[in-house]
């Protein structure tokens, strides 16, 4: 498979479309709304992803900006034009879904060609920009395949070009990985990818899986509970989240419940520890519940008090177990006098009994993070 493809130019656009959400609210008569004053500004061409857990309004959030769910109350503009009450055929959107939703008795090229078909375009013109498309997913020779021949890799293909075919605005993913194995989600995410760099236009995708959103986005909206928790760049929600539920959404942590910081300190259980005013999230700053989290990969292990490193901080542990994992270990651990379960990561290649040994565990004072609970 070609790393590279030159994009058609029937198919490139100079820019996406600038999606802005307005307080954005749905709700079903439940006791709480399915999504409660979401407000979202999504650049022209990039490629914001929607993460979650289930139930936390970035499916509905989606289908509002398709125009499949009609909105409660606030507003949705394209390139500044409200687009809040037009139906979702004239919204001009492509619709990426993880059924493929293909029409089995129709050819790839008649798959493909159905968007172009619907808006009554010449046949010299349709045939130009099936052909184009299909050479971008880079499937130039099966035109003339059914979906049934397929695999599920080329048949995601052949939904994305007919998603893209028809220059949308911009392009609504709903988990089209989903049902698909590790490594063909793998391959697929890379090319998802170079298409939206080829392309130019916005994407806008739903994922509950954090490893997709880290790899694939520009920036991320975290819902939670209807709202948007976080937005930010991957690199930015993963080390400097604002909230609790945003550290443990993206990557393991560890977490100290803490009195509240003050004077550079923060207590944890009978551990003192110093504070970086850096490191304490907007929302802990406000006041409220707090919590100490430091990443795995932040926290080392040291035989002895003796052996940790300047201004760094640490706690009593017990190893529990190792997990190996390739190039480095996880060292499960027993955290201070209430048991609390941690991880560190150590070398692979260390050595010697660590199992049930007390150690300390220790990490650099800015390489953690106060959020609010």
């Amino acid at each position: 498979m070609s790393a590279t493809t030159t994009v058609p130019a029937s198919v490139a656009t100079t820019t996406g479309t600038r999606i802005l959400l307005s307080n954005v609210v749905k709700d079903y008569g439940l006791a709480t709304p399915a999504v409660d004053g979401v407000s979202l500004d999504i650049e022209p061409g990039e490629f914001m992803t929607l993460l979650g857990p289930s139930g936390s309004g970035k499916t509905t959030t989606l289908n509002l900006i398709a125009g499949f769910e009609t909105l409660t109350a606030g507003a949705i503009a394209f390139n500044g034009t409200d687009v809040s009450t037009l139906p979702p055929h004239k919204r001009n959107l492509g619709m990426l879904f993880q059924n493929y939703a293909l029409f089995p008795h129709m050819t790839v090229a008649q798959n493909v060609a159905y968007p172009l078909r619907e808006r009554r375009l010449p046949k010299a013109e349709i045939a130009r920009k099936v052909a184009d498309v299909l050479k971008l997913v880079q499937l130039t020779g099966r035109d003339d395949t059914y979906p049934a021949q397929l695999s599920g890799g080329q048949q995601q293909r052949v939904a994305l070009a007919r998603a893209i075919v028809f220059g949308p605005n911009a392009l609504l993913l709903d988990e089209p990985l989903g049902a698909l194995d590790r490594n063909l989600r793998a391959t697929l995410q890379a090319e998802i990818q170079r298409i939206h760099r080829e392309v130019g236009t916005t994407f806008v995708f739903v994922t509950h899986d954090q490893e997709e959103a880290m790899t694939l986005s520009d920036r991320i909206a975290l819902f939670n509970n209807g709202r948007i928790e976080q937005i930010g760049t991957p690199e930015a929600l993963y080390r400097t989240p604002e909230t609790l539920f945003t550290a443990r959404f993206l990557g393991d942590s560890n977490v100290f419940p803490l009195t509240e910081p003050a004077g550079g300190k923060a207590v944890w259980e009978d551990s003192t520890w110093a504070v970086d005013p850096h490191t304490i999230s907007a929302r802990a700053a406000e006041g409220g519940p707090s919590a100490l989290v430091v990443r795995p990969e932040d926290v080392r292990i040291a035989a002895g008090a003796d052996a940790v490193p300047p201004n760094a901080n640490c706690v009593a542990a017990t190893v529990r177990g190792l997990d190996y994992l390739g190039a480095y270990r996880t060292a499960v651990l027993s955290l201070g006098r209430g048991g609390v379960v941690g991880r560190a990561r150590i070398d692979a290649v260390e050595t010697g009994p660590l199992i049930d040994r007390p150690v300390v565990a220790w990490w650099p004072v800015e390489r953690q993070r106060v959020v609010a609970v």
